[in-house]
């Protein structure tokens, strides 16, 4: 069988497109197991940096409120 360019792309983009749909099936998402794992990371790091977290919150405001002491 001889195709024209016109069709080879036709053909291309129909085979492209069943298998982007063939690849892309729903998938059930997010399980509560992750979602707990994913907390009880950010929970745990942020116990554990807790202190650099508060000095960084505080310079920052210091900042800002010495940037709006110039402004004034």
């Amino acid at each position: 069988m001889i195709c024209s360019g016109k069709d080879r792309v036709k053909l291309w983009l129909w085979n492209f497109r069943n298998k982007w749909l063939m690849w892309e099936k729903p998938e059930d998402g997010f399980g509560t197991v992750e979602v707990i794992l994913i907390l009880v990371v950010l929970i745990a790091l942020v116990l554990i940096f807790k202190k650099q977290i508060t000095e960084l919150v505080q310079n920052i405001f210091k900042q800002i409120n010495a940037s709006v002491n110039q402004v004034y």
